[in-house]
């Protein structure tokens, strides 16, 4: 069973960065299915916020286009997402979560069997 450890959440002013690690192990490899980013804030519903596919191919939320970048190291099996000019809602926990079927074109958390523990982001204003 695959097992996905992100790292690099903390605490950040508004206009800052942060570029969150998603490790993967037992037997798991990134070229070959779909990986994402989801984040959920306190009482909120968990939401998509972007897929890289086997392709490379990517889907970002509307929220965080042009300043979130996300992207994979196939040869470490690790996940990237780059967060520039962050805001205060962009607070949340985020996780990485993986699908093996390779369709990349959904932000829905339900599409996705596979999840990581989660890494917090907060972001002050």
């Amino acid at each position: 069973q695959v097992q996905l450890v992100e790292s690099g959440g903390g605490s950040v002013q508004a206009g800052g960065s942060l570029k969150l690690s998603c490790a993967a192990y037992s037997g798991y490899t990134y070229s070959a299915d779909c990986m994402a980013w989801f984040r959920q804030a306190p009482g909120k519903e968990r939401e998509g916020v972007a897929t890289i596919g086997r392709s490379g191919t990517q889907v970002y939320a509307n929220s965080v286009k042009g300043r979130f970048t996300i992207s994979q190291d196939n040869a470490k099996n690790t996940l990237y997402l780059q967060m520039n000019s962050l805001k205060p809602e962009d607070t949340g926990m985020y996780y990485c979560a993986h699908r093996t079927d390779g369709f990349c074109y959904t932000l829905y958390s339900t599409d996705f069997p596979y999840w990581g523990q989660g890494t917090q982001v907060t972001v002050s204003s």
